[in-house]
């Protein structure tokens, strides 16, 4: 049966529900099914010649991934999507359709080490200069600027150090200049931070994570606002990225549990950060939706929800202490990455990649990823870690 949508302004939950699928199209099924394929045949000379049809090449789109590109601009309010392989592939798809060579990039110095990598690289190999600024900068930004600066790179807040940005404010400053400005939304989703609504022309997402939910896939999502569309998408397709449609089936199908994962890891993560900051071991809390965060103020104007991660310093201990608490946790994993419906922790240390404001934190850093789980299960697993970690002290 066919709907009218005689109101065309829907909460997230009901985009999520409804987006980027259609039943009608594909004999009644609730979801889009899995399209693989290569090659794809015209009916004729003519349509061939103008590639007068939908689909013209598996590179190029296909039903499964359009139905993941429809979401993903439906909820960042952008003018289009594509998808890459990975998060830091859209990092970098975003960038080069920005960049050329003798360009000059600012890039917040409290992006994920990957993004660093990417700048300090493949970057500086094409000849475009990364100036890393500190990511708690305002008006100040517009000290660093040049005839040569294209692009700002903003993550906000930084996945290690969670500093949160102030968008509204340098995304002004870079229309002045005709800038372009680049933001990872990875942490909030567009469900709590619409980046292109505060002046971010480009939104990145690692839809690894909170996307799809369930540590099974690597992807990521590139959206454009409209000035920026058209150059993003002929990067895209020029430079031979897209996402595997089994991939991209995963991704929808975690995007239809993301309003009710979210809420809850919100809910859960705040929860323990707050048991953890009366801690005696625990020297700071670094979440933003603390009031005890020095960015909380912009947090509370900007988003209207936090995310699933955030970190911690503990008191200053031999390795042998850390290496105590982490080995033996039962419920926390030791690994990479973030977004699933399992709890994780990652000691960091930013000391060594900071540059343009130094880390002066003495103590261990630790990422902690609050999944699913029973909350006193998880104090539980974390109190027992942080007496060994005493005992070694």
């Amino acid at each position: 049966m066919k709907r009218k949508n005689k109101n065309k302004t829907r909460s997230y939950q009901t985009i999520l529900s409804h987006i980027g699928r259609d039943p009608q199209k594909y004999f009644g099924l609730v979801n889009v099914p899995i399209t693989r394929g290569s090659t794809i045949l015209f009916d004729n000379l003519k349509k061939f010649e103008n590639l007068d049809q939908e689909y013209s090449y598996g590179r190029m789109g296909n039903p499964s991934c359009e139905s993941v590109e429809k979401i993903i601009t439906k909820l960042e309010k952008a003018a289009g999507t594509v998808l890459a392989p990975s998060g830091l592939s859209a990092i970098t798809s975003a960038i080069f359709s920005c960049t050329k060579m003798g360009d000059e990039i600012l890039v917040s110095d409290s992006v994920y080490e990957p993004t660093r990598k990417l700048c300090d690289n493949l970057l500086a190999k094409f000849g475009v200069k990364t100036i890393y600024f500190n990511p708690n900068i305002g008006e100040e930004i517009a000290e660093l600027i040049t005839e040569k600066t294209s692009t700002i790179f903003l993550e906000s807040p930084g996945s290690l150090t969670f500093e949160v940005q102030n968008l509204p404010l340098i995304a002004k400053i870079a229309k002045k200049h005709n800038i372009s400005v680049i933001i990872d939304n990875s942490w909030a989703t567009p469900l709590y931070y619409r980046p292109l609504l505060l002046g971010a022309d480009i939104v990145v997402h690692a839809a690894t994570k909170m996307f799809a939910g369930h540590s099974d896939v690597m992807a990521g999502t590139i959206s454009a606002n409209k000035s920026h569309w058209s150059q993003l998408k002929k990067t895209h397709q020029l430079s031979g990225l897209c996402l595997s449609p089994d991939d991209a089936y995963l991704i929808a199908r975690g995007l239809r549990t993301l309003p009710i994962r979210l809420q809850a890891q919100m809910k859960g993560a705040i929860k323990l950060a707050s048991w953890l900051e009366k801690q005696n071991l625990v020297k700071r809390v670094l979440h933003p939706a603390l009031p005890s965060h020095p960015d909380h103020k912009i947090f509370k104007r900007d988003f209207s929800g936090s995310g699933s991660v955030f970190s911690i310093i503990l008191q200053p201990a031999a390795k042998k202490a850390l290496a105590s608490l982490i080995d033996n946790l039962q419920l926390f994993g030791l690994g990479f990455s973030w977004g699933g419906y399992e709890s994780l922790v990652m000691p960091a240390w930013p000391e060594k990649i900071r540059i343009a404001q130094k880390w002066k934190e003495k103590g261990q850093l630790l990422r902690i990823h609050v999944g699913l789980e029973d909350i006193d299960d998880l104090k539980a697993d974390l109190e027992a870690g942080l007496k060994r970690y005493a005992a070694d002290l």
